[in-house]
């Protein structure tokens, strides 16, 4: 039941100026139940009446609030804020730097060198040998080595793209999931403590038809029973409450404990048709980015493949060196200097233990990204086949409660009202019917958020930020 205490908006009590619910006499009007035997009974029909007024899941007050968190501030938030997605932007930044570096020839080396010093003076001009020598040298890898490494770097770098796109999608979907929950929960919520001050005014009433002769014990009993199973209820519902806000909270990178305000409105609540599985599987596969990180990394083990076989070939290093002599030559007069020219190559000689070996090793890593890439392929068609089913069967129960079961829950404890009325049922069939109505209420709501949730993190699964939203 939509009962608000206090203030209301007009559209939904329209018989009162001053924006109170009619239903609040009932209190003014129990005071004076000794005066009158068939007051009671009127005070009575007066809650009903009112409480069968207010009942539809529709009832929310239309008025903008500005001061709480929409969805749309919600998303927002968290892909501006969250830590994880910081850190995969990070990431993916860290990685575009490396294909540049392993491009670049390795750095040279400039050496300074005294060779063929006397040991018993250290005189540089005593031996026609002895020299300073300045030298340079330079490593080359084999043609081809360098591409290779910077093509799979490359590939890294744009899986760490990829990725950081992925985080932010299901990241949309998880913040947009845990919106509609922590939703869910406030507007089970208010339909509990509209029903817990309604049933207050209920043991009021029973308690003066029974002070007055008119009614019996067991009704105040029973609305007694029936107040204690709502505030235990409530209290199920605000550890469910808090949980939720909790996991919202994280999202938005906000501190545990840090108090979250929804709107009374959902905004958007309309639950569309959506596409069969194959055409979300065929969207996923050309455009989800966990997909496309898959096959970037799958690139980068073939390269490095290319590269473990590329490493059979041996490097090359190439230097020269200056030698300064000093002294003059007894025959010549001054000694020349020396030049020196040098060329090197590795020898795999050790290539069944380590190169051949690497091969191997790279072969299994293109396995494995190939797996990877199948095994992520099937994670995503499970969750869309998944979170669709979640969808449909939410989207079915929403359906199958506005359209018969509240009606129905409506039109019962009304027949139940008028039934009491020429005592033809007993109090306790007539808070049956209320309880089976705000029952039927809260399951709407929870079939609401569970729906949108659903659909949320299926868009999220397909590749798309939202999905006819």
């Amino acid at each position: 039941m939509l009962f608000l205490r206090g203030r209301v908006p007009r559209s939904i009590f329209p018989f009162r100026s001053d924006g109170r619910p009619p239903c609040r006499l009932v209190r003014a009007w129990a005071g004076r139940h000794r005066r009158s035997r068939c007051g009671a009974r009127r005070r009575f029909h007066a809650w009903m009446a009112c409480a069968l007024f207010v009942v539809a899941p529709q009832g929310f007050t239309q008025q903008r609030d500005t001061g709480h968190l929409t969805l749309d501030q919600a998303v927002e938030t968290a892909l501006a804020a969250n830590p994880h997605l910081a850190a995969a932007a990070a990431h993916a930044e860290a990685l575009q730097a490396v294909p540049s570096q392993v491009r670049t020839l390795p750095d040279p080396v400039l050496g300074l060198n005294a060779m063929n010093l006397p040991t018993d003076s250290f005189n540089l001009h005593q031996e026609p040998m002895t020299q300073v020598q300045l030298s340079f040298s330079q490593m080359i890898p084999y043609p081809g080595k360098r591409q290779l490494m910077a093509d799979a770097a490359g590939y890294e770098a744009t899986a760490g793209l990829a990725r950081v796109d992925d985080v932010r999608l299901e990241l949309a979907g998880q913040v947009r999931a845990a919106w509609w929950r922590l939703f869910q929960h406030d507007r089970a919520l208010e339909i509990i403590g509209q029903n817990t001050r309604l049933m207050r005014d209920v043991i009021q009433i029973a308690q003066a038809r029974y002070e007055v002769g008119e009614g019996l014990q067991q009704d105040v009993l029973l609305a007694q029973l029936e107040l204690s199973r709502l505030l235990e209820r409530e209290l199920r519902l605000n550890g469910m409450r808090s949980r939720a806000e909790v996991a919202l909270g994280a999202l938005l990178d906000q501190p545990a404990g840090l108090s979250i305000a929804l709107p009374p409105e959902p905004g958007n609540s309309l639950l569309p048709d959506i596409p069969a599985d194959t055409e979300l599987i065929e969207a996923a596969v050309a455009g989800r980015p966990a997909l496309a990180a898959e096959q970037a990394l799958m690139g980068a083990a073939r390269a490095r493949l290319g590269l473990a076989e590329l490493n059979l070939r041996p490097n090359f290093t190439v230097g020269a060196g200056y030698g300064l002599r000093g002294g003059d030559d007894p025959f010549r007069g001054e000694r020349p200097d020396f030049l020196s020219l040098m060329i090197g190559v590795t020898v795999p000689l050790y290539a069944d233990s380590k190169q051949r070996k690497a091969i191997e090793q790279q072969s299994h890593e293109v396995s494995r990204r190939e797996f990877a890439y199948d095994d992520a392929l099937r994670a995503i068609q499970a969750a869309i086949a998944g979170h669709r089913a979640d969808y449909e069967a939410a989207r079915e129960q929403v359906t199958l409660l506005e359209t018969a079961i509240i009606p129905q829950a409506q039109q019962t404890a009304a027949s139940m009202l008028a039934g009491y009325r020429v005592n033809e049922v007993d109090f306790l069939n007539v808070v049956n019917s209320q309880i089976t109505l705000y029952n039927s209420q809260i399951n709407y709501w929870e079939a609401l958020g569970t729906a949108k949730a659903a659909l949320a993190m299926l868009a999220a699964s397909a590749g798309m930020e939202v999905l006819y939203e």
